[in-house]
């Protein structure tokens, strides 16, 4: 009779023994999926990063390409500050030109006022 109540302890124990390890593999397989599905993402996210540098080093070689197109600018601008001040300086000679000719024009216009008068009190015979 001894020998009947080992058996069925023996069977519990496979049985126990057959769910754990169905257990552990079920676990094993869960973490293995787990971990799979994160490398999935980080590679993802490595050939994001990838693509985004790419980009941002052709707009890196576009402000390159800017500043060296504004210092070009500048130094343009700085001949051209000569003529502006040669500008300036005509628009100024020809502000005080237009008043000596327009006391020239007040004195004209007296000296012919004065000739008109004579003129009208003196007729010539």
């Amino acid at each position: 009779m001894a020998g009947k109540e080992e058996e069925p302890k023996t069977e519990a124990r496979d049985e126990l023994a057959e769910s754990l390890n169905d257990l552990f593999t079920s676990v094993s397989a869960m973490v293995k999926s787990e971990l799979q599905g994160t490398n999935n993402t980080l590679e993802l996210l490595e050939k994001m990063n990838l693509r985004v540098a790419e980009e941002y080093k052709g707009f890196g070689d576009v402000a390159a390409g800017l500043r060296v197109f504004v210092e070009q600018l500048k130094k343009k601008s700085g001949s051209f500050d000569e003529y502006v001040q040669q500008i300036d300086s005509i628009e100024q000679q020809v502000t005080q030109f237009e008043a000596v000719i327009s006391m020239l024009d007040k004195y004209v216009a007296v000296l012919e006022s004065k000739m008109q008068s004579l003129y009208q009190h003196h007729p010539t015979s």
